[in-house]
């Protein structure tokens, strides 16, 4: 182990409460302030993944705006858009978007506590025809004023809270979802990513004061 017993005590609590079947796929969320939001959320409430689809040439997250929560977070983009969701169907997910359509649900009438992947859509164009012909429901959060919806990282975090209200009433933190290989492979990895970062600050810090 590279770091602090103490600080791998912190990262394994971190891990006990993660959600690994609570999981988040962004598509096309284009703008850095909005994605950032949403990872920084997926860690509030112990979202582990969060998969995204990125078709911007600029860089997406920003970690003014994460507050180092990206470091916590297992984050992947995501090329073959088919193949994904598949697997996803076949590990048993349910896959929830968020969408207007006659068919769409009150965001409170999915049973969260199921293995979910949530789904949400791109700033103009929301979820994509690409991605929405694999979801199992479409939701809508209930809108009341002037405004016909929420900004794509103000209406994630609304769903997640929905989401981990849900898991909390049936004491789902309380145990883990990670194994116990599964959490020791992911707090090796974290820690040894937390000391290549150190050092390289440290290292930055003595070329400065040269």
């Amino acid at each position: 182990m590279f770091i602090t017993e103490k600080r791998a005590r912190k990262i394994k609590a971190i891990l006990e409460k993660k959600q690994k079947d609570l999981q988040v796929f962004s598509d096309n969320v284009t703008n850095q302030h909005n994605f950032s939001a949403i990872m920084r959320t997926c860690d509030a409430v112990g979202v582990l993944y969060l998969y995204y689809r990125y078709l911007g040439n600029e860089e997406i997250i920003n970690e003014d705006i994460t507050m180092g929560s990206h470091k916590w977070i297992i984050h992947e983009e995501i090329d073959d858009i088919d193949s994904f969701f598949q697997k996803k169907k076949d590990e048993g997910f349910q896959i929830i978007a968020t969408y207007l359509s006659d068919d769409s649900i009150h965001f409170r009438k999915v049973d969260y506590t199921k293995p979910t992947l949530i789904v949400v859509g791109n700033e103009i164009n929301g979820v994509s025809e690409e991605v929405l012909k694999y979801a199992d429901k479409k939701i809508i959060i209930p809108m009341y004023g002037m405004a016909q919806s929420l900004n794509v990282s103000v209406a994630t975090g609304v769903i997640l809270y929905e989401a981990q209200r849900q898991r909390e009433e049936k004491g789902i933190y309380e145990k883990p979802t990670l194994t116990s290989e599964e959490m020791e492979n992911i707090l090796k990895k974290w820690a040894t990513d937390d000391l290549i970062k150190h050092k390289m600050k440290e290292s930055a810090v003595r070329h400065i004061k040269k």
